[in-house]
């Protein structure tokens, strides 16, 4: 982000889906929206949306709302959507051959430019468009593409040696999608994905929800 905004975690991890949902009513030729049309089309309650659009100062008019293509400009300067981040991801197998073909089609300020697994050949092979390197040469390749943004995808065993490197080598952060809870400098940023215990939580809530 271009601003040191001082916003909750939890505001920051909606920010993404407004600047989405703005840009599909762009999209849509709308010139301005309320935040109830907001609210209706991200299924977020109104005061939510306008409590987090608070944290920015003033981004609408009482009784005109938001103008679309503003806080289209805003959002993408917020998120640096002007600036594409390089990402290398640091495991192929099964998830990391899924994420070589996606690659953030979608997305164009987000690109995998180098990949890391120990079946591949120090002097790299082509994977869906992305060099895939033995981790021998992982901090002359991470250096060499400009990553900047790891992805760790590799087996649990593997994920406490690997993300060492990642902190020897400077970087500040990595999304892990290991099992395993990760120490890490509090410098260091780590946002865990474990896809067990996201489908456990949702059997859950679809075995009890209430009639």
């Amino acid at each position: 982000m271009k601003e040191n905004y001082k916003i909750p975690q939890a505001t920051t991890k909606r920010l993404p889906l407004y600047y989405r949902f703005i840009q599909n009513f762009s999209d849509a030729g709308k010139g301005r929206i309320s935040s109830k049309e907001l609210s209706e089309a991200m299924q977020i309650d109104s005061a939510t949306i306008r409590r987090d659009f608070s944290y920015f100062g003033q981004l609408g008019k009482k009784g005109y709302g938001y103008d679309v293509q503003k806080l289209l400009l805003f959002f993408r300067g917020v998120l640096d959507q002007d600036q594409r981040m390089n990402v290398a991801v640091i495991g192929i197998g099964n998830l990391g051959h899924a994420l070589l073909k996606y690659n953030f089609q979608r997305n164009h300020n987000m690109k995998i430019v180098v990949a890391f697994d120990t079946n591949y050949p120090v002097e790299g092979q082509m994977v869906n468009d992305v060099m895939v390197f033995h981790p021998d040469v992982m901090e002359e390749k991470f250096s060499e593409f400009g990553a900047e943004l790891p992805i760790l995808t590799v087996p649990a065993r593997s994920g406490q040696m690997m993300v060492d490197r990642l902190v020897a080598m400077g970087v500040t952060g990595v999304l892990n999608f290991t099992p395993v809870r990760l120490q890490v400098p509090e410098t260091f940023r780590v946002h865990t994905i474990d896809l067990s215990i996201e489908l456990q939580t949702l059997s859950y809530f679809m075995r009890n929800v209430e009639e």
